[in-house]
């Protein structure tokens, strides 16, 4: 029977694709019965209501795009705020019964939302724009829906995509422009289903040469063009209009023998050009990287509909076939590519293309050294320059990167016009709903004291196994778990999860870079594996790691999947995971070398291979690009001190539907570094990530236009790389800027510089300098509460010193203060400074001394003060600044109060409130010490050494403290001596 009330509701959204407009008027005009009852309000909030799904699906796809878009013309709100779904409510027309029984049926997610910090750019490509000819992203779009993407999930990646499109140049204009542009995700968080979605658009939109670097290796090049073959190009495109039942025309398809084809590649119906849309030819195969243009020159040379007018001229452009090659970032590769073109002609100088480059940091970066470059001449490294040459070659090309690791593409020379430096846009990709990273494995904001941390309430004691000198290698419990994760997969399937979930089940292991140790490592783990499992030991030793590991980790973390409540349960299962860890005769694959038949491996293929349960042992060949699936085991012990090499390595990030909770990572936290160092990768780890945190955190914070016009373009963005990223050396940054941040406003937010004195000198100095203030310290301490908020229904408390000091007192001591390497600090102080009226007014400021719990307390004097309440805090690794300064709860106390401070100006000792020209300054007598005896060491006297007290502090400016501007950075010219 026909669901009259979706028809309608399915044609008045279909009418609203310029925005929200009054419900009731459309759903009259469109409807074909005169009977209300069809269509009216009481039906609609009782079928939402009843939750009916095709109402809710309906609905949630039109609410959430709404909800989502970042270029609304219809709206005067923020995306993902509660004011953006009123506003939509109250242009529906819908009373508060309606309104309140959509907001059930499809909340409002106020998630995080991609980043953009873009140069000025004509808007030519609008949702009109894009809804004329939407051929490949619908096919796109019905596609992912399909795959069981969410209404959030799939109405992001057309936000981000249409960011990204927008930002290109009209392939219609008649003056030839190439953008370049910077896309950053997170380690295997699906950036690949991100450029797919803008090549769909892009070719849409008129862009007819799409070239795709995928990776440096045949297998992902050979994985990203299966994806894109798959998931955009579809079948009839790859058969050229050929039925699939047709035997001939299967002869030479590089898909016959893969489990997936026809049935999981997308199908247009037909084909493109017999649509109304257009066909897409593909240059290169699953198995053919580009080796020259295979059907000659002629394969380049687009056709026109009307020879009289350019190739970009709409009556040509819509009508001609867009042609598609992924290509490996290889040097005699991308020279075939190039002589080839060149071959062509004029014609390329009309070609609207597009060149994607996946993993843009590796390779495609021009590294060589400026200083050893001949006068007035740049020398490039082998793909840099072949990329800078078929950039020249296409003046309407377009240069889009994807990165997880941004750095070295926001440090290339961006006075350098034939590079890659992204000067038109930076997108920051939000973290994807059900993506495992650092937030996963690390309790970043945790405010629960560490000895009443459990698996339940920590991310750590869940999924992370440290390997410390006094616990062995753990090696064997890692492959124990393994083998007890693999059971458990089988086991949930025969409770009736989807077995798709599970197809491949996989272990990595990565100790080191050289070959030798892969092999002695490879046949260690087989010696282990032949002779650990299959008597009573094993099977005593599995129930005991379950028993203590996986049983209570799961209880509290399997999200409703089904957990066996004994190990006897689980037992029939082991047998069969073992079989299929073993089949071929062996666990292990070895996975290095320079050599591409390393990666032809069978195993190694998880799209032809129907389950691939191994364990992997390599070294860098696995730490970039290559995806290992199902991974759900990592043991890692390799060191290295490049941040992007770090986060690279980082393959247990990623998406582990079915079995988050039994992903396991086991981390050296005590491994030999130099000589009588030690290194915890773990910590490196959690360092390096709150470094990229910070770096997205700032570009959210810079990303608002203001009066129409960017306040930070890409150029500017090194700046801010600079003050999290302290392992790229100064003198080269400053060779490849011509401008310097003098000063960054932060009205109501906090200011935490990082980088104090390592000489014992210094800190002295800098400790002498803070002795007009010091008096804080000999203050009766008080109790100050944090009210309950999202992080804790409880009322939270903690003791601290007070006292107010001018604005003046306070200035004349931040201005004296030291710092190691670049001062990143001179920036925020120049602001400060005007806050005596110039800029904005404050009057005095709140100086806070938070005192440790009293149990844990460890006091002494400093400069002859009163005794202060010493904490422990130490260095990142590699670098001279610490992690944070301030405690999480200190932190949120203070914004609490900067957030409510009070128009009158209540005092903060009768009231716990600040008035609206009044900061607040949180001060940490710290040590550097990586114990608590060593602390107390520190203070055995009841005196600290000057020398060894670094005063480190957290400052909080009013909210207003700001001008009409609202302008948070400005910049000047370098003076040439510099």
């Amino acid at each position: 029977m026909t669901d009259q009330l979706i028809n309608l509701h399915g044609d008045v959204l279909a009418a609203m694709r310029r925005g929200p407009k009054n419900f009731e008027r459309l759903s009259s005009a469109l409807s074909d019965h005169d009977d209300p009852s069809d269509h009216g309000l009481d039906l609609f909030r009782e079928r939402l209501i009843s939750g009916d799904p095709a109402l809710k699906a309906l609905w949630g796809r039109t609410l959430t795009s709404w909800d989502l878009d970042e270029s609304a013309s219809w709206s005067t709100t923020e995306p993902q705020t509660d004011a953006r779904r009123t506003e939509v409510y109250a242009k529906l027309g819908f009373g508060s019964d309606i309104c309140k029984a959509l907001g059930l049926a499809v909340p409002l997610d106020k998630g995080p939302r991609q980043l953009v910090i873009s140069d000025a750019f004509q808007r030519w490509y609008t949702k009109d724009t894009a809804a004329v000819r939407p051929f490949y992203w619908t096919a796109y779009e019905r596609l992912l829906r399909s795959k069981g993407w969410s209404d959030r999930a799939v109405a992001s990646l057309d936000e981000a995509s249409h960011s990204i499109i927008e930002r290109l140049a009209d392939p219609t204009r008649s003056e030839a422009y190439g953008a370049r542009g910077l896309v950053v995700g997170y380690v295997q968080s699906g950036k690949t289903a991100n450029f797919t979605g803008v090549i769909a658009k892009a070719i849409d939109a008129g862009y007819r040469l799409v070239i795709v670097l995928g990776g440096t290796l045949n297998l992902l090049r050979g994985q990203t063009q299966r994806r894109l073959d798959m998931e955009l190009i579809g079948r009839e495109n790859i058969l050229r209009g050929a039925a699939p039942e047709d035997v001939t025309a299967l002869v030479g398809i590089d898909y016959q023998d893969d489990e997936d084809w026809p049935h999981k590649f997308v199908s247009h119906g037909g084909r493109p050009s017999t649509l109304g849309a257009f066909d897409i030819e593909r240059l290169t195969t699953r198995l053919d990287d580009y080796k020259g243009l295979m059907q000659g020159i002629r394969a380049l040379d687009i056709e026109k509909l009307d020879r009289t007018l350019p190739l970009y001229d709409p009556a040509n452009l819509h009508h001609a076939a867009a042609r598609v090659m992924v290509v490996k970032k290889n040097k005699s590769v991308l020279e075939k590519l190039v002589q080839d073109l060149k071959k062509i002609g004029p014609i390329l100088t009309e070609v609207p293309a597009l060149i994607i480059d996946d993993e843009s940091d590796q390779a495609s970066v021009n590294t060589t050294d400026p200083r050893k470059w001949e006068a007035g001449k740049v020398t490039r490294t082998a793909i840099n320059g072949q990329i800078s040459a078929l950039l020249k070659l296409l003046p309407r090309g377009q240069y889009v990167g994807y990165t997880a690791t941004p750095f070295a593409n926001v440090l290339v020379n961006p006075d350098d016009g034939e590079d890659i430096f992204p000067r038109d846009f930076l997108l920051s990709l939000p973290r994807p709903s059900g993506y495992m990273g650092v937030q996963d494995f690390h309790d970043l904001e945790s405010t629960i004291p560490a000895s009443e941390r459990n698996s339940a309430n920590s991310q750590e004691k869940a999924h992370v196994r440290g390997i410390y000198k006094d616990t062995g290698d753990r090696l064997l419990e890692a492959m124990d778990a393994f083998v007890l994760a693999g059971a458990l997969k089988l086991y949930r399937i025969r409770q009736g999860i989807q077995e798709s979930k599970f197809r491949h089940h996989t272990m990595l292991v990565h100790e080191s870079v050289k070959m030798a140790d892969h092999a002695a490592l490879a046949q260690r783990l087989n010696t282990m594996w032949h002779s650990s499992y299959g008597s009573s030991e094993s099977h005593e030793r599995l129930a005991e790691l379950f028993e203590s590991d996986f049983s209570i980790v799961s209880q509290s973390r399997a999200n409703g999947l089904p957990v066996p409540p004994a190990y006897e349960d689980l037992r029939p299962h082991i047998s069969r995971a073992r079989q299929l860890i073993s089949s071929g005769g062996h666990p292990v694959i070895v996975v290095n070398g320079d050599s591409e038949r390393d990666y032809e491996q069978a195993e190694l293929d998880f799209d032809r291979t129907p389950n691939v349960w191994k364990i992997l042992v390599g070294g860098t060949k696995l730490s970039r690009g290559f995806t290992v699936e199902g991974l759900t085991i990592t043991y890692y012990r390799r060191k290295t001190q490049q941040a992007d090499t770090l986060m690279q390595m980082g393959r247990w990030f990623g998406f582990r539907d079915g079995y988050r909770d039994l992903v396991r990572l086991y981390i050296g936290r005590e491994e030999p570094f130099g000589k009588d160092k030690t290194i915890d990768l773990y910590e490196a780890f959690e360092a390096i990530c709150q470094d990229e945190e910070t770096f997205r955190a700032q570009l959210g914070q810079y990303a608002e236009m203001i009066e129409g016009e960017p306040q930070l373009t890409p150029s500017k963005v090194l700046p801010l790389v600079s003050q999290h990223l302290a392992l790229v050396k100064p003198s080269a940054r400053n060779k490849m800027f011509h401008s310097e941040l003098v000063e960054i406003r932060s009205p109501g937010k906090p200011i935490e510089p990082a980088a104090y004195p390592e000489s014992p000198e210094g800190i002295r100095r800098n400790t002498e300098r803070w002795r007009p203030l010091l008096h804080v310290f000999g203050a009766e301490p008080k109790t100050l509460a944090l009210p309950p908020d999202e992080s804790s229904p409880l009322r939270r408390t903690f003791q601290a010193k007070t006292t107010l000091v001018s604005h003046s007192a306070l200035v004349s001591v931040l201005s004296q203060l030291e710092w190691e390497g670049d001062n990143h600090f001179r920036p925020h102080l120049n602001y400060l400074a005007q806050l005596d009226g110039t800029l904005a007014r404050v009057d005095k400021w709140l100086l806070v001394a938070p005192l440790t719990s009293a149990s844990q307390r460890v006091e002494a004097s400093v400069l002859d003060s009163a005794p202060c309440s010493l904490v422990r805090r130490n260095r990142q690794l590699g670098k001279a600044s610490f992690g944070r300064i301030s405690g999480l709860e200190h932190r949120r106390w203070a914004q609490a109060l900067i957030d409510n401070a009070q128009s009158d100006g209540a005092s903060h000792t009768d009231r716990l409130a600040i008035g609206r020209q009044t900061g607040v300054v949180l001060l940490y007598p710290a040590v550097e010490a990586k114990t608590d005896a060593e602390l107390r060491s520190a203070a055995a006297q009841g005196v600290a050494d000057p020398s060894k007290v670094i005063l480190a502090f957290t400052i909080f400016s009013p909210r207003e403290a700001n001008d009409s501007s609202r302008r948070l950075l400005r910049y000047q010219a370098k003076r040439s001596g510099n």
